[in-house]
């Protein structure tokens, strides 16, 4: 995992004065913008037109990032979502197989704008999704909706993609906490990737140049023709050990297991929109919902 930020400077506190950090402290300047790899054999003509994604809709958590999300079928009067990962819980990380729906919660939510500036606080009412078993994503209910947001604040949420994303796609990892925006491109799918006890299917791997560190777990990945969220920001391999915390490994259809050291990774979003009804309430039994369930 991308560790919660708490988790990793405990690390380096425990490792001793000589550990030199693996993050520079954020500041309240503009993001800086990491150089995106780009489609080698495609032309200038045939690229499709790519936007300028921003922070705006992005949150910092205590630990992690985030974003306000909504689905296809959400409504302006709905109570908005935030999306992060399952291991960025207040309560810690979920047990493998666990599954957490409707929990009471009141977790606050730092919301920025496009230049990464903070413009309010939001609030949760529940988690209404969480769960590292198959993904590693985490979905609050806030006490507030989309109008209200977006007519207070000037913000709309970002809406999560309900189709699977293709390889080669560029994206942008927009991270809350740290204010920065990595791009790059989706490198390809991971058939399992373990990571300590914990597997994810389906993972999406990125390029190089997405050299995501502690702090951007939860981010949202964002297509960047079509300014959707398709993944949530999770785990890279830090040291080049195998299928150990902080150091996932790739584990094909026949078992064969590669380990690539530095590459980072996301689990894919667009199981969710399927399972999120009317109202934007969890409906796990709703047609075509494939979460796993507790």
């Amino acid at each position: 995992m991308r560790k919660p930020l708490v988790a990793a400077l405990f690390a380096l506190a425990i490792a001793g004065a000589g550990a030199a950090p693996a993050v520079a402290a954020p500041t309240a300047s503009a993001p800086v913008t990491a150089e995106r790899t780009g489609a080698t054999a495609a032309t200038k003509a045939d690229a499709p037109t790519l936007r300028a994604v921003t922070l705006a809709g992005t949150v910092a958590l205590s630990n992690c990032s985030g974003s306000v999300v909504r689905f296809p079928n959400s409504l302006d009067s709905d109570p908005a979502l935030v999306l992060t990962n399952g291991h960025c819980l207040e309560s810690g990380f979920p047990q493998p197989g666990e599954v957490i729906v409707n929990r009471a919660s009141s977790r606050t939510f730092g919301l920025l704008n496009s230049a990464g500036t903070r413009v309010a606080t939001l609030r949760a009412s529940k988690i209404a999704y969480a769960t590292m078993t198959d993904t590693d994503a985490a979905i609050y209910q806030l006490t507030t909706t989309y109008a209200t947001i977006r007519n207070s604040y000037g913000i709309s949420a970002l809406t999560v993609q309900d189709t699977h994303p293709t390889a080669g796609t560029a994206i942008t990892v927009a991270s809350g906490y740290w204010k920065r925006l990595y791009n790059c491109n989706i490198d390809g799918f991971v058939y399992r990737m373990e990571e300590g006890d914990w597997t994810w299917k389906d993972s999406v791997r990125y390029t190089s140049a997405c050299n995501t560190i502690g702090g951007t777990s939860g981010s949202p990945v964002v297509d960047q023709a079509t300014g959707k969220v398709v993944a949530v920001n999770n785990t890279g391999n830090e040291d080049g050990e195998s299928c150990t915390v902080n150091n996932p490994c790739e584990i094909d259809a026949s078992g064969n297991v590669t380990v690539r050291q530095g590459i980072n990774y996301a689990q894919q979003t667009y199981q969710f929109p399927a399972c999120f009804t009317t109202r934007n309430q969890l409906n796990l039994s709703a047609a075509g919902c494939v979460l796993p369930k507790p």
